[in-house]
C-alpha cells in the first residue's frame, strides 16, 4: 500500500464542510480567531452532511429489531441498511460479518474474546494502545520496532517462524501510524501471515479516515475502526471480517439480541441458543444513530471522490513538512524515513520546548488546536524520541515546566475538512514561536501546560 507523497495543488478538491468550521475562539493576546482545529487523529469534526442526515432521521427514531411499529421497522432497514453501505465501503467479501461496536478500542477487545485457546498474538511496539493492550488472555509477543517497511515484513516473518507450539495465531498490525502518519506495508504483512498460517487484523483507526481501505485487496482477515476519526459524531465503532471465530465464541457481551431462544430447563437453569450472525456479538439496543452516522460518512466520502480527497490532504502533508523543515529547531518523528508515505498526522518536538508548553502557546495566542504527549503509544514515542523505556511520562500529563525538556511530543492532524487557511496559520505560528517565543507567561495545572491569568 502506497499513497503519493509528490507535491499537488491542494485546489485539487475544496475541504469538505464539516461542524464547528464557523466557530471563534478567544485569544489571551485579545480579540478572536476562527479556531484551527488541527487534531483530526484524535476526533475528526463530524461532516456537515453526516449531521443533516442524522437530524433527517432522528424525529423518526425507533427501536430496532423488535418493534411492529412504523417507526421501529424504518430504523430497523436503516441500521441493517448502514451494515451494507460499510461493507461495501470496506470491499468486504461475501462471507464476511459487519459488527458494530463503539470503537476502535471496543472492536479490538471483541476480537481479543473470540480468538481461540492457545492463540498466539503478535504485535509491533509501534501499535496504539488499542491495538497492544487487550490480548490478555492469549500469549502475546512484542516486536520491536522496524526501521523500514521491508524490515517489519521480515521481523513478522522470522517471529512466525519460530513460533512454537504452531496453532492458531493472529497479528495485529495499524495501517497508518496515529503518531508519525507513515503507511504500513498491510498487504505485505497480511501475505506473511498468510503464509505462516496465521491471521491479521488491521488497525484502520488512522488509515479509514485518510485512504480507501479494501478488505479483499489488503487480503487481512479483519479490519476495526472508529466513526468519530471518520467524520462521524456518537460512540461507534466497526469491526469487519471473517465469520468464524466470531460465530464459534461466547457472545462479547450476553443479553438481548444475542440471543435467539432463551429457556428454562428442569434443573432450574437456562439454556440459550445464540445468533451465529454478527448479532451474536451486538446485545444489548443498539447505538442507531451512531451506526447511521458511520454509513452516512462512508457514503460522503465515497460520493465527494475519495481519489480528489486523498491528492488534496497529500499536498497539505507536502506543505506542513516542506515548511517545518525550514525551522531547524523542529524534529519529526518517523519510523521509515523522510520518503516513507503517510497520511495527515506528523508528530514533532522543538528544541528548548517542553511539548506542552509549545501545544497552548499554539491555542492560547493563535487559536490552533493540537496534541501534545505520548498519544497512547507510549512504546513508540519513546523509542522516537530515544528515551529510555522506563523513563516517567504520562499521555497528556508533562512533567515538566514550561521551557523544560519533556518526554511528550506535539502532533498535527488533519484531513478532509481542513481549510488551507489552518494550514498556513499553523506554520506560520510555529516559526513565530521558535523565532519570538511565546508572548505569554504560561504555568503547569493539573498536569496541563495554561496560560497564567
Amino acid at each position: 500500500m502506497s499513497v503519493s507523497s509528490a507535491v499537488v495543488d491542494s485546489s485539487v478538491c475544496a475541504p469538505l464542510p464539516v461542524l464547528g468550521r464557523d466557530v471563534s475562539v478567544p485569544l489571551v493576546t485579545g480579540g478572536e480567531v476562527s479556531y484551527a482545529a488541527l487534531d483530526y487523529a484524535a476526533s475528526a469534526p463530524a461532516l456537515q452532511r453526516v449531521w443533516d442526515d442524522v437530524a433527517a432521521y432522528a424525529p423518526y427514531y425507533g427501536s430496532v429489531h423488535r418493534g411492529a411499529g412504523y417507526l421501529s421497522q424504518l430504523s430497523t432497514d436503516l441500521f441493517e441498511n448502514s451494515r451494507t453501505v460499510v461493507a461495501e465501503f470496506l470491499g468486504c467479501r461475501e462471507d464476511d460479518q459487519v459488527v458494530f461496536t463503539r470503537s476502535t478500542t471496543d472492536s479490538l477487545n471483541l476480537l481479543a474474546a473470540v480468538v481461540p485457546a492457545g492463540c498466539q498474538v503478535f504485535v509491533f511496539e509501534t501499535e496504539h494502545h488499542a491495538s497492544l493492550l487487550p490480548w490478555r488472555d492469549a500469549q502475546v509477543t512484542y516486536l520491536n520496532a522496524p526501521r523500514t517497511p521491508q524490515q517489519a515484513v521480515e521481523t513478522l516473518e522470522r517471529a512466525l517462524a519460530d513460533r512454537d507450539p504452531y496453532g492458531p495465531a493472529l497479528v495485529c498490525v495499524t495501517g497508518a501510524s496515529n503518531v508519525t502518519g507513515e503507511l504500513w506495508p498491510v498487504k505485505e504483512l497480511a501475505a506473511a501471515a498468510h503464509a505462516h498460517g496465521a491471521r491479521i487484523v488491521l488497525d484502520a483507526a488512522q488509515l479509514a479516515p485518510h485512504h480507501p481501505v479494501d478488505i479483499a485487496e489488503l487480503d487481512v482477515d479483519w479490519v476495526a475502526f472508529s466513526g468519530h476519526k471518520l467524520y462521524a459524531p456518537f460512540g461507534s465503532g466497526v469491526l469487519a471480517g471473517r465469520s468464524d471465530w466470531l460465530t464459534e465464541a461466547e457472545p462479547y457481551l450476553a443479553g438481548g439480541g444475542a440471543s435467539r431462544k432463551v429457556a428454562r430447563r428442569t434443573d432450574g437453569g437456562v439454556d440459550v441458543e445464540w445468533h451465529t450472525t454478527a448479532a451474536r456479538h451486538e446485545a444489548g439496543s443498539p447505538n442507531v444513530i451512531g451506526v447511521y452516522s458511520i454509513a452516512s460518512a462512508c457514503k460522503a466520502l465515497t460520493e465527494a471522490g475519495f481519489d480528489s480527497l486523498v491528492e488534496r490532504e497529500q499536498a497539505l502533508v507536502a506543505k506542513v513538512r516542506e515548511r517545518l523543515a525550514e525551522v531547524d529547531a523542529v524534529k519529526v518523528l518517523s519510523l521509515f524515513g523522510d520518503d516513507a508515505p503517510r497520511v495527515g498526522v506528523i508528530s514533532f518536538v522543538v528544541e528548548g520546548w517542553n511539548s506542552s508548553h509549545f501545544a497552548a502557546a499554539l491555542s492560547a495566542e493563535y487559536g490552533i488546536g493540537v496534541r501534545d504527549g505520548l498519544f497512547c503509544a507510549h512504546p513508540l514515542v519513546r523509542t522516537l524520541l530515544g528515551s529510555d523505556p522506563q523513563d516517567p511520562g504520562e499521555c497528556g500529563a508533562p512533567e515538566a515546566e514550561p521551557g523544560e525538556r519533556s518526554l511528550n511530543a506535539i502532533r498535527v492532524s488533519f484531513g478532509a475538512g481542513t481549510p488551507d487557511e489552518h494550514v498556513e496559520r499553523f506554520v506560520r505560528a510555529v516559526k513565530e514561536l521558535v523565532r519570538d517565543g511565546a508572548r505569554w507567561n504560561y504555568r503547569t495545572e493539573g498536569g496541563r501546560c495554561v496560560p497564567a491569568v
